[in-house]
């Protein structure tokens, strides 16, 4: 999974409010995660760095790479939670192995933690229906930290980092009263695009159901019968939304409202979607009716808008947001399209796009006019290389999609230490000779035994700058560029004797051989260095 935000703090708030947690829940529970690792989840208690002669970082790669084999048993406190018991530490380590992520990945470590906190009775649903900041925070702090200092002091210290997170991302100046989200108080949180997209990003792959049973599991009992957790939200937990009960129902415009509702809360999802209460807005064209009636729509793809499709005003079949677009595509994220939500990308002159519904979000930076920013085009810098400009919704993978390489690619180039964490304005360079593309990247040579897209490319576990340069194929009947290291792993294609590959420092290997990650024709993978020069 990946999660918009510009900081792990955002990130984390909008993860935890994309799994159901309330605003003063989420805002409870980042109050403790801020007191012990102040949002990072590579951080290794201070006083082992010395002990252990390591760094957060290395320390992080050592365990990866599996140089480092007394993770579990070392006594040391680590990651957002600082989990420092034995079991508990090599319970994430066999989880970040399982889902194949380092083991500092940020949204693996949040999995793992709310895997965890559904093993603590009671926990998880005082998270999901907090109405204050300070009940939440001291759930968490007695029923799942218990550190040893749990006093006054302590609550209160872990509250006020709390209330302070919830003061700036859903509104309201008071420790003890509740209130709906992104309403009053001068710390009034923005409305902007970005937090809707940021919710509907975390949902995708979810599959509906074919039995109205394990709902907010994203994919068993899938069907195609519409049962899903969307509506049955709105069924359960706002019975005043629609004009009656939705769950069986189609429900791609359930999924809209329900990352509305989630990114901003009751009272301002229905402002920014222009519906009232007790509305028939679950259907596409009673939502963009209701659009319509306020003077909010138009034929301009914007950040964050609603889209719809259909053969006209009056029969609208399908709804999705915006995630972003440029001059030819329009990308999107949609629920109910094969019967799970999906990214989905079509031809701003595609005639099925009938027109989109403008929420009034609030002006963001680098999102001009709120929901109206366009994804500027990149400016060529002196080098020769590409300068792009990061947007609201943006993600590392994202761009390095659109010019053909990858996240790692970037990051290296540009020095970026947690790929998970880019921020708005932000320049990325782009090495010279990438080139942007709104589709998949260009074809290797023939033959081929895998599509380049379909395969999963593995993860670089190593990096050595020495390693960074342009090479040669020199194996006289072509070199395989592979999607792992290892002479079994699936073929991408086929590289000719001479034929140029670019590597950025990544590699992995296989006992004392090198397989250096690079680029080649168009596409990424792995090529054995014994036959490079």
């Amino acid at each position: 999974m990946s999660l918009t935000g510009t900081t792990n703090e955002q990130t984390i708030y909008f993860y935890l409010i994309s799994k159901g947690l309330s605003p003063h829940g989420a805002a409870g529970l980042m109050g403790n995660i801020k007191n012990e690792s102040n949002f990072s989840p590579t951080n290794l208690e201070n006083s082992y760095e010395k002990k252990l002669g390591y760094t957060d970082a290395t320390y992080t790669a050592a365990v990866d790479n599996g140089s480092y084999t007394n993770f579990a048993h070392d006594g040391a406190g680590y990651g957002l939670c600082q989990w420092t018991y034995w079991s508990r530490k090599q319970a994430l380590l066999d989880n970040a192995k399982k889902v194949k992520k380092s083991i500092g990945d940020l949204i693996a470590q949040l999995d793992f933690m709310l895997s965890e906190m559904a093993g603590y009775k009671g926990l998880l649903d005082i998270l999901r229906t907090a109405t204050d900041v300070r009940t939440a925070s001291d759930a968490v702090l007695t029923k799942y930290e218990r550190p040893a200092d749990q006093s006054e002091t302590a609550k209160a210290r872990r509250a006020s980092y709390g209330q302070a997170i919830y003061n700036k991302y859903a509104g309201g100046s008071s420790a003890s009263t509740g209130g709906t989200a992104h309403t009053g108080g001068t710390n009034m949180s923005k409305l902007y695009a970005s937090a809707v997209i940021a919710v509907a990003v975390a949902e995708i792959g979810y599959m509906e159901k074919k039995t109205n049973s394990q709902l907010d599991s994203p994919t068993a009992n899938a069907g195609s019968n519409n049962w899903t957790r969307y509506a049955a939200f709105f069924d359960n937990e706002c019975p005043n939304w629609y004009n009656g009960k939705k769950n069986g129902y189609a429900w791609c415009d359930m999924f809209v409202d329900y990352c509305f509702h989630k990114a901003y809360g009751h009272e301002n999802a229905l402002k920014l979607l222009c519906q009232p209460e007790k509305s028939a807005g679950a259907g596409c064209t009673s939502s963009y009716a209701y659009y319509k009636r306020k003077g909010q729509v138009g034929t301009t793809p914007k950040v964050g808008a609603q889209i719809f499709f259909g053969t006209s005003t009056s029969n609208l079949t399908h709804t999705g947001i915006v995630e972003k677009f440029d001059s030819t595509y329009v990308y999107t994220i949609e629920g109910n399209t094969s019967d799970r939500v999906a990214r989905r990308t079509y031809k701003r002159t595609a005639s099925n796009i009938i027109g989109y519904g403008y929420p009034a979000y609030d002006v963001e930076d680098g999102v001009s006019g709120g929901s109206t920013g366009q994804t500027a085009p990149s400016a060529p810098s002196t080098s020769g290389e590409i300068v792009y400009t990061v947007k609201a919704g943006d993600t590392l993978s994202g761009i390095a999609a659109k010019y053909g390489t990858t996240y790692q690619v970037l990051a290296a180039y540009n020095g970026i230490s947690n790929p998970n964490v880019i921020r708005v304005g932000q320049k990325i360079r782009i090495p010279s000779g990438e080139k942007p593309s709104a589709s998949a990247p260009a074809a290797p040579s023939s033959p081929q035994t895998s599509t380049p897209g379909t395969v999963k490319v593995e993860a670089a576990m190593y990096f050595d700058k020495a390693q960074a340069r342009t090479y040669t194929v020199t194996a006289d009947s072509g070199l395989n560029i592979r999607a792992g290291a290892g002479t079994g792993k699936t073929s991408l294609g086929v590289l000719k004797k001479g034929a140029t590959v670019r590597c950025y420092g990544y590699y992995n290997k296989v006992g004392s051989v090198l397989w250096l990650y690079v680029v080649a024709n168009g596409i990424t993978g792995y090529v054995c260095k014994t036959h490079l020069k």
